[in-house]
């Protein structure tokens, strides 16, 4: 099949090329999953000039070829070609970094997207993508138009939170997100076999992600939840600089390590002027369902105590309860499956605020 899809790319050039991207060897990274195909093709030169002809003509060649459904082609950028000189940068002074040269891209709008909020952490495993995916439904629950991008790559997580295992159309050359609870969902793991890893490098990642926020048939949104990746890598750094991010809500559990991570991550928002909406401790205490007694299993209150330090707004905690895990492994998170219960409260008064932070409410 890999040599159907390189037979049907055949041809295919660049304008100012004598060789084709097959000849020229611009195409990599082919990977099948069912009647899925993904690859890369590395854009030649500095410039992105019939990049997006380019891509529609290859979509449509490999469409055309039995036993593919859907192609996801990630553009890359070749890092040894020569690159055109850059306009002097305009220096940037402010008290909390250094003084240094605003090297950001400009972060263009996104057609009918009033909001992007960014819910991020500076590690894993502290209940992000939870989060994110409950503050996503209870600000559905406030009557908002609402997306939900899951930009982690390597471990996607909404299919499973979200209990969805179809594939988005793509039409006309853009994704249709699918639908779940009324909000509009895409992720790579959409594209991908749970099991299967992404063995990707940067540049894929990077392109790929920029591909979900922008070719993705949103319509029209009050908000976009992006759940990002954990850390502050390459990946976050282009999604910070090159998104027009209304604003980011850091989760962190209580513990002392984590708190210096979601420290980390947001400062990487600050540094590229991205607002910081507040802090949410996840995982802030235990209650036993039998006795009733209090376990601060990760510490307690130190989200909270970090946002006063450094001058954000605490916008509350979300106790460790079997109940969010267990519903979010069923693929019904807890604010739909118990919307009137004490945790789904917690993340609708979170979300309240958030929601007037961003103006789509009073407060």
């Amino acid at each position: 099949m890999k040599d159907k899809v390189i037979e049907a790319l055949a041809g295919i050039k660049f304008a100012g090329m004598d060789q084709d991207i097959v000849q020229a060897g611009l195409v990599s990274d082919i990977v099948f999953e069912g009647e899925k195909v993904i690859f890369s093709i590395t854009l030649p030169g500095s410039g992105t000039e019939g990049a997006g002809e380019v891509q529609k003509k290859a979509e449509k060649a490999v469409l055309s070829l039995h036993g593919i459904s859907i192609a996801l082609i990630v553009l890359t950028v070749d890092k040894k070609a020569p690159q055109a000189p850059k306009p002097m940068p305009k220096l940037k002074t402010k008290p909390d970094r250094p003084v240094g040269p605003d090297m950001r891209p400009e972060a263009g709008a996104i057609p009918g997207i009033k909001n992007i909020l960014a819910v991020a952490s500076g590690k894993g495993g502290v209940g992000k993508s939870t989060t994110a995916t409950n503050i996503a439904l209870s600000l559905r629950s406030l009557g908002l138009k609402v997306g939900l991008l899951d930009a982690d790559i390597y471990g996607p997580s909404l299919p499973r939170l979200m209990g969805i295992d179809e594939r988005p159309e793509i039409k006309d050359g853009r994704i249709v997100p699918l639908e779940q609870y009324d909000i509009k969902i895409m992720s790579m793991g959409f594209l991908m076999q749970e099991d299967n890893p992404v063995i990707w490098r940067g540049p894929m990642i990077v392109s790929a992600l920029m591909q979900m926020v922008r070719e993705v048939e949103w319509g029209e949104l009050d908000v976009l939840v992006l759940d990002m990746p954990p850390g502050t890598g390459d990946a976050q750094l282009t999604l910070a600089q090159q998104v027009p991010l209304s604003g980011a809500v850091i989760v962190s559990t209580p513990q002392d390590l984590a708190l210096i991570d979601a420290r980390k991550g947001l400062n990487m928002f600050k540094s590229v002027d991205v607002p910081i909406l507040g802090i949410i401790e996840n995982m802030s205490t235990f209650i036993c369902p039998h006795c009733g007694e209090q376990s601060d299993i990760f510490g307690h209150g130190g989200a909270e105590a970090e946002a006063r330090k450094l001058g954000v707004m605490f916008l509350g905690d979300i106790p460790l309860h079997m109940d969010i895990r267990h519903y979010s492994d069923e693929g019904k998170p807890v604010v739909v499956a118990e919307p009137d219960s004490v945790h789904a409260d917690r993340y609708k008064k979170i979300s309240m605020k958030v929601a007037a932070l961003l103006g789509e409410v009073d407060d």
